[in-house]
């Protein structure tokens, strides 16, 4: 196997990365101030592609394959500290941009796909609710069809990017009972009379990608804004969920890389007892496990990657990657604090992110525990 990066890609990489060092990069007391979305970070991103890198040129993306696209996105998550914007900026993307690009009508892909690459147009992919979140299919909001619209009645919460966005890819049940064919997906403006959006509570990690509940009291949607088949919904959403696991975990394998590199370096200059903090096993050996679990996460989100692109079976290995990456780390944010001691709590120094931020990681995109789920039937062990 030939892990070597092509000169194009070694570029882009390095271009990405510089980028986002110099341009997205929040102070530690911009993160955590009250009004934390960065709006001229996204501004930016998007001006040099980050919001659309695998869409098709035609419509104003980089048109890369799932491979390039995870690369991209790593050398993001290695420049830049704030990872709230590109949780936010994969979120529009893979949750949102990916199912119209693949499932939208001509219309629905001329109408918005270009916008939406360049970021001029936010989308936030509605489907959690407060009765189902890993059960997603037994959710409650419903969507009557009466002649040419339907009728949308329902609630959705934790919703990323509610707050700040101009379209809705909204989930909703268009046929009573359970079922894997029973929801539809919708493309609905947010300012559709009879959707109301309000802020969720305040997060500990991803501080800056905000996120709200969205509320739908009698919401005449047209038939035309539903993507694909009417029944179709959750094929829709798992295949954008492949992309979404498969490709936002490489963020947190860059995020590693930066922090295993500050705690380095800072184990090089701590010295206590007239020796480097590095000489001491106890550190050293820290540092090595946190080294073999980015390694063993890089291997793992590169080999899913190379799998998709090349229509050989994927999933089990998008789950591993998946599963691994969500908690590797936050074990490596856990070793970082202890690294740096009193330090590492500290909020204005910033170490204690990478733990803060990776937690949510092991519940979005499917829980690590049905991660879990998914491997062991890929095994054999579940009917």
């Amino acid at each position: 196997m030939d892990f070597t990066l092509t000169l194009e890609q070694q570029a882009r990489c390095q271009h990405i990365e510089n980028f986002a060092k110099e341009a997205l990069s929040k102070s530690q007391q911009d993160l955590h101030s009250p009004e934390t979305f960065n709006v001229k970070g996204w501004q930016l991103a998007s001006e040099l592609g980050l919001a659309g890198l695998p869409i098709p040129e035609q419509w104003g993306g980089s048109e890369l394959g799932a491979l390039d696209t995870i690369l991209a996105v790593e050398s993001l998550g290695r420049g830049c500290t704030d990872m709230g914007l590109v949780f936010s900026l994969c979120a529009h993307m893979f949750a949102c941009a990916i199912p119209i690009w693949r499932h939208g009508s001509d219309e629905q892909r001329n109408k918005y796909l270009a916008k939406i690459a360049s970021g001029q147009l936010i989308v936030a992919n509605a489907i959690t609710e407060p009765s189902s979140g890993s059960d997603a299919y037994n959710m409650k909001s419903f969507a009557r069809k009466e002649k040419n619209h339907y009728i949308l009645n329902g609630s959705k919460c934790f919703i990323t990017n509610a707050p700040i966005a101009d379209l809705l890819l909204v989930y909703a049940k268009t046929k009573e009972g359970q079922g894997y064919f029973n929801s539809s997906a919708f493309l609905i403006p947010k300012d559709l009379p009879g959707i109301e959006i309000t802020n969720e509570s305040l997060k500990t990690g991803l501080v800056t990608s905000p996120w709200g509940s969205v509320h739908f009291n009698e919401c005449i949607i047209p038939i035309d804004s539903r993507v694909g088949e009417e029944g179709s919904g959750s094929p829709i959403f798992h295949d954008s969920m492949i992309w979404e696991r498969g490709c936002l975990f490489a963020a947190y394998v860059g995020a590693m890389e930066r922090v295993l590199q500050q705690c380095i370096e800072y184990c090089v200059e701590r010295k206590q007892f007239d020796q480097s903090i590095g000489r001491n096993q106890s550190i050293s050996n820290k540092l090595v496990d946190f080294k073999l679990r980015l390694e063993t996460s890089r291997l793992l989100l590169y080999k899913a990657g190379w799998l998709y692109d090349n229509n050989k079976p994927y999933e089990e290995a998008i789950a591993q990657s998946k599963l691994w990456i969500s908690e590797s780390a936050v074990q490596c944010g856990l070793d970082a604090i202890q690294v740096f001691g009193g330090l590492g709590v500290c909020s204005e120094f910033g170490i204690d992110r990478l733990l803060l931020d990776a937690l949510p990681s092991r519940i979005f995109s499917g829980t690590s525990e049905i991660q879990r789920e998914f491997i062991a039937r890929s095994m054999g062990l579940r009917s």
